[in-house]
């Protein structure tokens, strides 16, 4: 807002969206209150003032909810945190255990939040993020101090409390909860199950323990279970039921609570039952609490090694740096470093943060930015990045980058975003998971009823086995884990291999894709030109010409020109100093190097100068003597190669033609023919003319070719091809990707680009690499096949045994199912989705160089 009339504006904007009661906007402060009426929609406040010709941003919150158990939770969180008004959108991951809350207000929406998430049933704690420069701790850095001291939420934990730390103890806790439970189960299981299987111990038993002693001593060992380690599910269970929002727990206290209170009137008033419907459950509804307790450990164990990308990443971080202050210096603890502040690296330390050097020079390891293995030499105002590791030399230089603006932050912010994701896949799920768990319930009180009315004697007990077994056997823990897990590990495992996912519906998107269209410069090609040949004139000798040449373009700020200083550069050949420069705009530039004129630029130049005439004569490659129509092919086939010539003039004699050209990096063909091979269509976009497109795309393998375009073409191509029904993929690196990045399905940017097209990208190549394009494929699609499968599992294992646990088999085979089994196929079922997406942790890709550990990973594929 720049003035009165802004003001006017907004406040007018604002006024007309519905449940808005009060508004008065700040111009000195610029901002906007609101009292939000009934009807209040925060997206709807922000689409007016978009409307309006201004911007009001939602930030971002992160949360941990705790005790989430199943897909039903993740369904009620989300619909908690959408109830607040001021919440834009709100996202939940079973995994992760997190919330993301894009919010009116940000932390001073804290309140608001908790209370809708404690009303749900479950506790909230901001998220601290262990990590360094995690989303969580960026964006929850003010939370504690943000809120005064009576506006924080009571029910909102501190999140000093390592997520590490919290995730030991639940699985220690849960450990220990399983163990005890295993030991009192073990003997009920033996005393009830063992007279089945061996009826001489049945026997046995009854003569130890006589009368209602052998009832009373498995009551004794049942309610040590449920009372003790099966707690939990009840403390959850009964008030979900309480409030009509039954979940997992619910499901676990209806069915365990329903065997166990039959057994208590066999055990107590058997008269109110018939003689053939007295029998006990005491040992299913222990042995479904300890199964249910070992899948959760289980879970645990595994959920906690779907985290392991992001703690790699985070443990390449420094913990200290040795500071220059107040002519001292200070070894410091991380946070405290400054933008400015004067950094020193010894031998072998791990750089702390991004900078540039001031003095001093080394051997740099950046293995884990850029995959290549040799270190990088760095001196006097080069860029060093924060987490790789200085090799034998040392140096000082200027901190440019700190917290969560280093380059690792970033990468971790983009893997955290990424996992913490929900593809459009995974709306089905939410819908399914919505109604599930009542369905179930409604389910097993139908069983009970169905058994009761035309189920054989005891129908009773065939009646309730029937429903706990439904109870039990249908809880969507697997559909929740399914979709999550599976992001999280190939997000994890793509961070590894160098390809950041800054949006997780990438995933989805990057499977479906029919076209790959990318820009030349800097994508296929280096974006940075280099000598590829020099042609010399007779009587003239190569190093004395790229000698003066080199001298007088190191005075010139054309791109050619740094090639050719940088060819002198590689062969180490002294540069002499040049007099008298001048640069003739659109031609070339003159001047004297060791008493002789030198001139050099286009072919159009050196006519001007008078140098060079029709027919072209004494001119031929390495002065080997050669006609003006060898010249002119020579010069021909170079700018069919994608080579621009510059031509070089001694003393008014013209003396060499130097081709300059852009090289394809040398993974750049071999990345597109396995593309290619995927059945994957390729096209080129580029600003270039249309001869040395052609060139650069026959040499790398592309067919499909649109030269000569503005930034706007490339739009236009995409949109093309999407217009076909096609989905497009595009990769690019500059500004002017930017449009096609965004407009692509899914759209890719080399990590060596410009910020702008980085930010623009769904998926960041952070070595610069287009193999990992290829690789990004790869993983989208073994990802989704990996979400299927669980998926598969999941839906399919629910829709083939709930019939089954109903008593469907009964009439044909007199086979009903165990509550037991069925806590044991639920709890194997969500193990199986863990250890299934786990598997993406290994998943293989075509020959590449781990960013992370610099090792190889070889397709078999």
């Amino acid at each position: 807002m720049t003035c009165a009339s802004c003001v006017r504006r907004v406040e007018k904007a604002v006024a007309s969206v519905p449940g808005v009661a009060e508004s008065a906007v700040n111009f000195a402060t610029e901002t906007l209150s609101v009292t939000p009426g009934e009807g209040f929609s925060a997206e709807a406040l922000l689409a007016a003032i978009e409307k309006a010709g201004y911007e009001a941003k939602a930030q971002t919150v992160v949360l941990e909810i705790e005790e989430m158990t199943c897909a039903s939770c993740v369904s009620r969180v989300e619909k908690a945190l959408k109830s607040v008004p001021s919440v834009e959108t709100a996202s939940v991951n079973l995994a992760t255990g997190e919330a993301v809350v894009k919010v009116l207000g940000g932390v001073q929406a804290l309140p608001a939040l908790s209370a809708a998430v404690a009303k749900a049933g479950y506790a909230v704690r901001l998220s601290g993020g262990d990590e360094p420069g995690g989303e969580g701790a960026e964006k929850n850095a003010a939370a504690g101090q943000g809120l005064p001291p009576d506006a924080r939420p009571s029910g909102l934990a501190s999140a000093g409390d390592s997520r590490e730390a919290r995730r030991e103890r639940e699985i220690s806790g849960l450990k220990r909860d399983f163990l005890i439970a295993l030991v009192l189960t073990l003997p009920l299981f033996v005393m009830e199950m063992g007279g089945h299987l061996y009826p001489p111990l049945h026997h046995v038993l009854m003569d130890v323990f006589p009368g209602n002693t052998l009832y009373l001593l498995q009551f004794a060992l049942a309610t040590a279970v449920l009372a003790g380690p099966g707690r939990r599910f009840y403390l959850k269970g009964i008030p979900a039921l309480v409030r009509f929002a039954p979940d997992m727990n619910a499901l676990v206290a209806i069915g365990t609570g329903a065997a166990y209170l039959y057994s208590l009137v066999t055990t107590f008033a058997p008269g109110l039952l018939p003689v053939d419907a007295r029998h006990v459950y005491y040992e299913a509804a222990t042995v479904i609490v300890t199964l249910i307790l070992l899948g959760r450990l289980l879970e645990a164990r595994a959920k906690g090694r779907t985290g392991a990308a992001i703690r790699k990443l985070a443990g390449l971080q420094a913990k200290t740096a040795r500071v220059e202050r107040d002519g001292k210096t200070h070894d410091v603890a991380l946070p405290e470093v400054k933008i400015g502040d004067v950094v020193v690296v010894r031998p072998g330390e791990r750089i702390p943060v991004d900078g540039r050097v001031i003095d001093g020079a080394s051997a740099v390891d950046e293995a884990m930015i850029s995959g290549e293995p040799i270190p990088v030499e760095k001196g006097t105002g080069a860029t060093v990045i924060g987490g790789t590791v200085n090799g034998s030399g040392s140096f000082r230089f200027e901190a440019t980058g700190v917290g969560a603006d280093m380059m690792l932050s970033r990468i971790i912010r983009m893997v955290q975003e990424a996992q913490g994701a929900k593809l459009p896949i995974q709306k089905m799920v939410d819908e399914v998971t919505a109604w599930f768990v009542p369905a179930v319930i409604g389910i097993a009180v139908v069983t009970f009823l169905i058994w009761l009315i035309v189920g054989p004697d005891p129908s009773y007990t065939h009646g309730l086995v029937a429903a706990v077994a439904v109870l039990i056997i249908a809880c969507p823990c697997a559909m929740g884990l399914a979709t999550p897990t599976s992001i999280m590990v190939g997000t994890g495992r793509a961070a590894e291999l160098g390809v950041l996912f800054r949006k997780g519906e990438a995933l989805q998107s990057l499977a479906g894709i029919d076209w790959v269209v990318m820009d030349k410069t800097g994508t296929i090609t280096a974006g940075k030109p280099e000598v590829s040949e020099i042609v010399t004139a007779e009587g003239f000798n190569e190093v004395d010409v790229l000698r003066l040449t080199a001298s007088l373009e190191a005075r010139s700020e054309h791109p050619l020109a740094d090639a050719i200083v940088r060819a002198v550069e590689a062969r180490a050949i002294a540069l002499s100093a040049v007099d008298n420069v001048e640069a003739v705009a659109g031609f070339g530039v003159t001047g004297m190097v060791e008493g002789r004129r030198i001139a050099a630029g286009a072919d159009r130049f050196m006519v001007k100068l008078g140098v060079m005439q029709e027919p072209i004569a004494n001119l031929s490659p390495q002065g080997g003597g050669a006609s003006a129509d060898d010249l002119q092919a020579t010069v021909t086939r170079l700018a069919d190669e994608g080579a621009s010539p510059l031509y070089v003039a001694i003393d008014g004699k013209l003396a060499a033609a130097i081709a300059v050209a852009d090289p394809i990096k040398p993974t750049s063909a071999r990345a597109i023919a396995a593309l290619k091979a995927r059945g994957l269509k390729l096209m080129m976009v580029t600003g270039d003319n249309a001869r040395t497109a052609h060139a650069v795309a026959r040499k790398a393998g592309i067919d499909a070719v649109v030269a000569e375009v503005l930034p706007e073409g490339k739009v236009s191509a995409i949109k093309e091809l999407q217009a076909k029904g096609e989905r497009v993929a595009f990769v690019g690196d500059g500004i002017n990707d930017a449009p096609a990045l965004a407009t692509a399905d899914a759209g890719i940017a080399i990590g060596t680009g410009t910020d702008v097209a980085i930010e623009s990208a769904d998926v960041v190549l952070v070595n610069g690499d287009l193999m990992g394009a290829l690789h990004a494929i790869e993983l989208s699609d073994r990802v989704m096949a990996n979400i299927r499968q669980n998926l598969f599992w999941a839906f399919g294992y629910n829709v083939a045994l709930i019939p089954v646990a109903a008593g469907l088999l009964y009439p044909l085979f007199g086979v009903t199912f165990s509550p037991m089994l069925g806590a044991a196929a639920m709890g194997l079922s969500s193990v199986f989705v863990l250890t299934n997406a786990l598997r993406l942790k290994k998943a293989r890709v075509t020959e590449t160089v781990s960013p992370l550990a610099g090792e190889k990973a070889k397709s078999r594929a």
